[in-house]
């Protein structure tokens, strides 16, 4: 059936037959009536595509833009979290350096691996 409707408009004496037929059915007096309709019909049909289109246009671009926002924000979030943690490191490293240090008196005094000289003092000499 399809191979008929697209025979019937690649050979020009059936568009003529088609043209003619439409004629004595519809008459000189409709056929203007008959193309406005048509084209308020295709106008109407374009303008709710486009309005559909744009829609879905306007849909996209709004993900787009959620996405985009989403992932500013986790990168805000990752950044504030290596932040404290680095700060927490840095927390913990100077507790411990002060908690060895505090132990042996300075971290100068004794070389690794020996036990902490004992501190005498002139008085007692």
């Amino acid at each position: 059936m399809n191979t008929t409707f697209a025979y019937i408009w690649e050979n020009p004496a059936m568009i003529i037959l088609v043209v003619v037929v439409v004629l004595l059915l519809f008459g000189g007096s409709k056929l203007p009536e008959l193309a406005r309709g048509l084209g308020k019909a295709r106008r109407e049909f374009k303008r709710a595509s486009d309005e559909i289109e744009n829609e879905f246009r306007g849909a996209m671009e709004e993900d787009e833009r959620k996405k985009q926002i989403e992932d500013e924000e986790r990168a805000k979030i990752r950044k504030r979290l290596e932040r404290e943690e680095r700060a927490k490191i840095a927390a913990a490293a100077s507790k411990s350096a002060e908690t060895a240090t505090g132990a042996t008196g300075s971290a100068t005094d004794t070389a690794p691996g020996t036990a902490p000289a004992e501190k005498t003092t002139d008085a007692a000499a």
